[in-house]
């Protein structure tokens, strides 16, 4: 589950990490409230305006702006709130921006040049261990440093058995160039980032930019925060910070359906059981010459139901142009699927794609003739080939 900037900064706070301080607005009202209060509790002079959404690179699209007075504050946030947000990370539509977040001027004059690092911790897949993933050029995209000065890029993995050792934030700290009171504050901050991530049952912390003051603080200056969704149910507060209106909103609601379902950008619908067995079918698809238009895990319970909420979600897709079944009968009998598959299209009415129905397992010969005696605009078939074949012959 993604969260908002505000949401992880909030998280990273109750830790101990030290964050760019800021309020949360819905209007530019409550834009301008936050503004004062925020220069009541610490002095800034100008603010910075982000918008919320669940999407990187929002300075490139207009969606990070400084304001130096309570009238560009106001100003700046009614040009933000509403806006349709577009970005690297965005579909060319955007995203609908529905509050800001107003932090402060954290860029001061001091005894030094502020620099920015980029951080992050993730689980390193290939060793099975968590990693903290540093590097001095902070503020740009990461893939970006990688392809270009992948030198600059220093990883340092944990020991599960350990936790992160004083030693290692303190070698973080010295290949970012730091030395003195800047080198202690980036030691406890390590520390206390390693601490949050493995606390809060996240999958990922990225902080673009961390940011060593002029007086040599070290601070988050943004946060992007995933955590597991795998854990939520003893995270009740965290999962209250889900954010329906950033999501797909065909993925919410296969969710509260519980289905398992990814929307994808192609023209052939797949409703399978077993993620496995999906992941072989949208292969099978692109084999044949189509594009899986989505991946729809109905599970182990293939009843009338379940499989009507099936079809309704992937007929919201205007783009599919057919539509394969593919169960394995080992738990659910292959009979009932087809039955349920019929029950399903009767209780539809028309429907106007074409769908192939492969049913193998438990009484698959039964589903075969449950289907092919339907009289509906079904086709059957057994094989993986057989099954291939018409979906190539439906989208010639």
């Amino acid at each position: 589950m993604n969260l908002h900037e505000y949401q992880g900064k909030e998280i990273l706070n109750s830790f101990g990490v030290r964050i760019q301080r800021g309020y949360v607005a819905q209007t530019p009202d409550e834009a301008v409230a936050a503004a004062k209060k925020l220069t009541e509790e610490t002095g800034t002079g100008w603010h910075v305006i982000k918008a919320q959404v669940h999407a990187g690179g929002r300075g490139k699209g207009g969606g990070v702006k400084l304001a130096k007075s309570l009238d560009e504050v106001k100003t700046i946030a009614d040009q933000i709130i509403g806006m349709d947000l577009v970005t690297p990370q965005t579909s060319a539509e955007g995203k609908r921006v529905h509050q800001v977040l107003v932090a402060e001027d954290v860029y001061y004059p001091g005894d030094s040049e502020p620099e920015e690092y980029y951080m992050s911790v993730l689980l390193n897949r290939g060793t099975g261990r968590n990693m903290i993933m540093y590097s001095t050029e902070g503020g740009m995209d990461i893939e970006t440093v990688a392809e270009e000065t992948p030198h600059l890029i220093f990883h340092e993995e944990i020991d599960p058995a350990t936790g992160l050792l004083p030693f290692q934030a303190r070698k973080i700290a010295f290949n970012l160039g730091l030395s003195g009171a800047a080198f202690k504050d980036m030691t406890k901050f390590v520390a206390a980032l390693y601490k949050a991530y493995t606390d809060s049952d996240s999958s990922l912390f990225e902080i673009n930019p961390v940011l060593k003051t002029s007086d040599d603080k070290i601070m988050a200056v943004d946060a992007k925060v995933s955590l597991d969704d795998n854990a939520l149910y003893r995270r009740k507060d965290y999962a209250a910070m889900r954010d329906k209106r950033e999501e797909n909103p065909v993925e919410v609601e296969a969710g509260e359906k519980g289905l398992n379902y990814v929307d994808l950008d192609g023209n052939v619908g797949c409703m399978v059981n077993g993620a496995g067995l999906a992941m072989a079918t949208m292969d099978l698809i692109k084999q044949s010459g189509g594009e899986p238009a989505n991946f729809l895990d109905v599970g182990g319970t293939a009843d009338a139901e379940r499989v009507e909420a099936a079809f309704q979600l992937i007929l919201k897709d205007p783009a599919v142009k057919a539509i394969l079944v593919n169960i394995f009968g080992g738990i659910v009998r292959c009979d009932r699927v087809a039955q349920g598959i019929i029950d399903a299209y009767k209780n539809m009415g028309t429907i106007n794609v074409p769908i192939i129905v492969r049913l193998q397992g438990t009484n698959a010969d039964i589903a075969k003739k449950l289907i092919d005696d339907s009289g509906l605009d079904v086709q059957s078939a057994i094989e993986f080939k057989e099954a291939a074949d018409k979906v190539q012959v439906v989208l010639a």
